[in-house]
């Protein structure tokens, strides 16, 4: 089955936002870094590779279905955030933008009646329920310590405890 325009415009968009995202966390952590948060700056470095897997993971799925990939402009990434908690708000608020796109992608499969699409999205699905609860976490650890440095020290070095081993996208689910 061949993809729809729309649908494969959608994917192509996806592949550029999941770049953007990755980014957006590399910058993320380069300003966490800059102002001391280490533990934190290694948590976003984490989350910029696992973008980065984000994004391979649609342009292979694009590839194996023999569809055209467009790798468009990527945006600029910001630079300054006004504090920690600044930061992981706009990490938040981020992560649901990407939910919604991703949602967009699985009701255009579902409307074209492209099954293999709307299978794969199933992944990316879940795993924005993943990001979505890491990036508000985030948010609540830093908001439950009321601004206390040795409460935000103790989070900053739990956020430094994150491992990633690499994500390998599933491309066929059964």
């Amino acid at each position: 089955m061949i993809m729809t325009t729309e649908l494969n415009q959608l994917f192509n968009e996806q592949i550029k936002l999941e770049y953007d995202s990755a980014f957006i966390y590399l910058a993320m952590s380069e300003w966490l870094n800059q102002n001391d948060w280490v533990g934190a700056s290694h948590w976003m470095e984490i989350q910029y590779r696992e973008e980065l897997a984000h994004a391979e993971g649609f342009v292979r799925y694009l590839k194996m279905r023999g569809e055209p990939v467009e790798l468009m402009q990527l945006q600029s990434a910001p630079k300054e955030w006004e504090s920690l908690l600044d930061l992981f708000q706009a990490a938040l608020e981020h992560e649901k933008f990407i939910t919604s796109k991703i949602d967009k992608m699985a009701q255009q499969a579902e409307e074209d009646g492209d099954r293999a699409a709307r299978l794969f999205l199933n992944w990316y699905i879940n795993e924005q329920v993943e990001e979505e609860v890491n990036a508000t976490d985030n948010v609540m650890g830093v908001e439950r310590t009321q601004g206390n440095i040795a409460g935000l020290l103790v989070f900053d070095d739990l956020k430094g405890t994150r491992t990633w081993m690499g994500e390998e996208i599933p491309l066929l689910l059964f």
